[in-house]
């Protein structure tokens, strides 16, 4: 299929077991962070991240049959995942018709943006991690953790 105007080049990606690949034209519409309470519970995580593409740029290239889909009519909404290991795939909206909404994590190289948006920042909870300083969690390569706030020692002259 030959690329659409406008694109430089194309990101792949695919669901966890790989029964479900997909390709835009890049670079992708945009990108953001989601931490809507819709998007924590559909990819049971702080928030979601999603590349937004538009639908023409947009093209499933292996697994078609594969992917399941959950409308929620209340909100509008479309979210697909993988039939076969869940992975949560797309999300659509019917006011947006010509855009689809793409898991970043699922892709395999750039799309061509970065997310620098976030999309209900007001929901998000106070266990997210925000960038707090880390340190190395001893005896466990790999695993950093942050460390607990100090307690302020206490007045003595107040305590009684």
């Amino acid at each position: 299929m030959a690329r659409k105007a406008g694109a430089v080049g194309t990101a792949a990606g695919r669901c966890l077991c790989g029964k479900v690949a997909f390709e835009i034209d890049t670079p992708a519409r945009w990108a953001w962070h989601d931490h809507t309470a819709a998007s924590r519970r559909a990819h049971g995580a702080a928030y979601a991240t999603y590349v937004g593409s538009w639908r023409k740029r947009f093209r499933v290239i292996k697994g078609q049959s594969a992917i399941a889909r959950f409308e929620n009519d209340e909100t509008g909404t479309v979210r697909s995942f993988c039939k076969h290991c869940g992975t949560p795939l797309f999300y659509e909206r019917a006011r947006s018709p010509h855009m689809v909404n793409i898991s970043r994590a699922l892709f395999e190289s750039r799309t061509g943006r970065q997310p620098l948006y976030h999309i209900g920042i007001t929901e998000m909870q106070e266990w997210t991690y925000a960038g707090a300083p880390l340190v190395p969690l001893k005896g466990f390569p790999g695993v950093v953790w942050q460390r607990s706030k100090k307690k302020k020692p206490q007045d003595r002259e107040g305590m009684f």
